[in-house]
């Protein structure tokens, strides 16, 4: 008979508590110990997604868990994707593919529906790994959505899983988030807590012990362990833009992006933020432009609502000054197709059906289409040395040129199939391209930079950079966690 593989579940008492970068630690530590282990979060809201091998649409999370794991992802991680659009309504996206936009009501009456394809996608990786690793969302606790809950309680209990609850307490009320939790729980649900976990603990664990030993006489749960906080952790965002930056005492390049309200995928700059010869900062609102070497406009999700506030903080005029200096600029994806004469809606896709007009700085337009693009990609960029470079797109725009121009005869990106993206501009001060990771292949990085204007930069590698981060998480939660207090 084929019996399911175990199941162990990480819960959080918030939102970035640590349960992302505990499930990751985990997927590590079991794949240490010689286990297939997978991956698993029924739903997923966030803004940065991954492209799955086969082409289709998951959480980035799911994807650097699935690293961990020594395995690559597919859609069974992560069988539900919410991409907010507004306060109000989301993208959602089933087993890797778009099937609408709905408002949080609409949605909330539409999960019953997703229960059997939880239970497909759960069931899938249960045949086919060791363990399964599953992380809840939010909190187990908010009592307004828990008789629809479908990723967190009714999760575990549909795997008959464990569950270690974590707490971040560099936030501060860590203990009230750990018994406020608990008892907002049913019977049933604090039964299935199994231990605690503390996150982002910094100073002398001694003055910590009588507040971990009140923990579990008043819960009678024990605390698996408290993990430290770690420095200059690299690991992907699941959706908050990552702002820590590291003292840098030797930079050649300053560079700006702006973090507009609806920004996606914004870990494609992980690499700026990181180079050590890169000053590199995020342009928050309120911030007026600084003059920079570098100007990226990132991702959108919603690439009109986003130029409409780009306008209304003023930041248009400051762009169109920018390249009158003679600023490098790159735009990337919805940052590509705001920078275009004109963005067509035409099933209101976005909004209410029409067009308006971009930035106008390339002669193109883009059109918005139903069918997403999704697709991982191979190619070089065209630039000196043509670099390599692997990426993805993920976008539902589709650019061309308005009128025969210079633009048509300067792609920014040949791909191996053949086909070309993006524009660098006749005057070399703009480069777009609607692929996501241009950024993460040294050789692909170093020639940006150099077309930026910064030449003979530090070789950085994204990828080496990730296993070693994702091996000191492993590590440190190897040391930090006390399986024997499970029994």
């Amino acid at each position: 008979m084929n019996v399911p593989a175990p199941t162990i579940m990480v819960q959080g008492t918030a939102s970035s508590a640590g349960k992302s970068l505990l499930v990751t630690a985990l997927c590590r530590f079991f794949r240490r110990e010689g286990l297939r282990v997978a991956p698993f979060k029924s739903q997923n809201m966030a803004l940065n997604s991954a492209v799955t091998a086969d082409g289709l649409e998951i959480g980035r999370a799911q994807a650097v868990q699935a690293e961990a794991s020594g395995i690559l992802s597919c859609v069974n991680m992560n069988p539900i994707l919410l991409k907010p659009e507004s306060d109000r309504r989301s993208q959602v996206v089933v087993l890797g593919k778009l099937i609408g936009s709905m408002t949080a009501t609409e949605y909330h009456e539409y999960k019953p529906r997703l229960m059997t394809v939880i239970e497909g996608s759960l069931t899938r990786l249960r045949t086919d790994y060791d363990l399964v690793v599953i992380e809840g969302a939010g909190s187990p606790a908010e009592i307004n959505l828990k008789s629809r809950d479908i990723v967190n309680m009714h999760v575990a209990k549909l795997a008959d899983a464990p569950v270690l609850l974590v707490g971040d307490i560099d936030r501060g009320g860590v203990f009230a988030s750990f018994v406020g939790t608990m008892e907002l729980l049913d019977p049933d649900e604090r039964a299935r807590v199994a231990a605690f976990v503390v996150n982002k603990f910094r100073g002398d664990i001694a003055l910590l012990r009588p507040g971990l030993s009140f923990l579990t006489e008043r819960t009678g749960k024990p605390v698996l362990g408290v993990l430290p906080y770690l420095h200059g952790l690299m690991l992907d965002a699941e959706d908050a833009i990552a702002t820590e930056n590291h003292a840098k005492t030797n930079t050649h390049l300053k560079a700006v992006a702006i973090a507009y309200p609806r920004c996606s995928n914004h870990n494609d700059l992980d690499p700026l933020r990181l180079h050590p010869e890169v000053d590199f900062t995020w342009l928050a609102p309120g911030q007026a432009l600084p003059p920079c070497d570098l100007l990226i406009l990132p991702g959108s999700k919603a690439v009109q609502a986003d130029l409409a506030w780009l306008r209304e903080h003023g930041h248009d005029v400051a762009i169109t000054r920018h390249l009158r200096y003679g600023g490098k600029l790159i735009g990337l994806c919805g940052g590509f197709q705001i920078l275009g004469r004109m963005l067509h809606d035409p099933q209101g896709l976005e909004g209410t059906p029409g067009s308006q007009p971009g930035l106008g700085v390339l002669d193109c337009e883009t059109t918005l289409e139903v069918e997403k693009q999704l697709r991982n990609v191979t190619g070089c960029l065209v630039l000196p040395g043509a670099p390599r470079f692997t990426g993805y797109e993920i976008h539902m725009g589709v650019t061309t040129t308005v009128t025969p121009s210079p633009a048509l005869t300067h792609p920014a990106v040949r791909f191996d199939d053949g086909r070309e993206d993006g524009i660098i501009s006749a005057d070399n001060q703009i480069f777009t391209t609607y692929c996501h990771g241009v950024f993460d292949q040294p050789e692909a990085l170093t020639a940006l930079l150099a077309w930026a204007g910064m030449k003979n930069a530090v070789v950085v590698d994204l990828s080496a950079r990730r296993e070693a981060d994702i091996d000191r998480l492993a590590d440190t939660v190897e040391a930090a966690l006390h399986w024997e207090k499970l029994g």
